[in-house]
Parts: C-alpha cells; sequence; structure tokens
C-alpha cells in the first residue's frame, strides 16, 4: 500500500534562558549570546506535525487530522502556551530549553499519541528564520 504523510500546524507562545546551570555567567554569555538573558525571551512558535501511513479505504484517511489536532493541543499547547520552558513545563525539567531539545520533548510525547499513523517529522519554527527538523533518528 501506499505511505502517505500528512501535517497539522500548532502554535503556542513560551519563554525561556537557554543557560547551563553547571557553566559560571562569563561561559554561559559567552556561548549563548543574547539567548542567556537573565530575564527570559520569548518566541512564538510554529510545529509543523507530520504524520504517515497508509490511507484507510473506508475514511480516505491517512489518520483523522482533528484527532492529531486535539492531541497537540491537549499534550503541548495547553502545556507552553505563554507559559516559561524553564519553570513551567513539566516535561522540560532539566534540560537546557533550545528549540533542539524542545523537538525531542515534543516527539517523546506525540509519537505514542498518533496511532494508527506513525509520527514521521516534527518541524519546529523558534523564528520565521530558523527552524529545527526531527524524523525520529
Amino acid at each position: 500500500m501506499p505511505i502517505v504523510s500528512i501535517t497539522r500546524i500548532v502554535r503556542f507562545n513560551a519563554a525561556h534562558r537557554v543557560y547551563n546551570p553547571a557553566w559560571d555567567d562569563a561561559r554561559n554569555a559567552s556561548t549563548f549570546g543574547k539567548c542567556n538573558n537573565p530575564n527570559w525571551h520569548g518566541h512564538n512558535y510554529v510545529l509543523e506535525v507530520t504524520v504517515e501511513g497508509e490511507v484507510d479505504p473506508e475514511t480516505g484517511f491517512v489518520v483523522n487530522l482533528a484527532d492529531v489536532k486535539r492531541v497537540a493541543e491537549r499534550e503541548l499547547v495547553d502545556v507552553i502556551d505563554h507559559k516559561n520552558l524553564n519553570l513551567d513545563v513539566p516535561f522540560m525539567t532539566g534540560t537546557i530549553p533550545t528549540t533542539e531539545n524542545l523537538v525531542l520533548a515534543c516527539w517523546r510525547i506525540l509519537a505514542p499519541a498518533v496511532a494508527p499513523a506513525r509520527l514521521a517529522k516534527l518541524k519546529l519554527w523558534e523564528t520565521e528564520n530558523q527552524y529545527v527538523e526531527y524524523t525520529g533518528r
């Protein structure tokens, strides 16, 4: 059977400070620059959730995209939106809240929740000029 992919986009806003607590202020500042602002800074994130699978002959869907939207909003957006990734988001506790680490955390949450489809790719836009992609490898 052919494999088809389909993408749903969700958006959220969050603040963070990128720093390594094991390092001194000088090393954090030189490594992370303005992202190390001790008073935080925020982003308007855009997350593209791509799932793939065989098309169900009864529905014509790989998966009901409304279900993907509900899961992404319940498990991610409702937890992250207008929060501080360093302080308020339990699944980011103890993790440097880079976009790379955030997309990995999102994958761990969404991958089991989109069945019977398979999570194929996440693309997380931090700014209009920068994004990270993860395909589960």
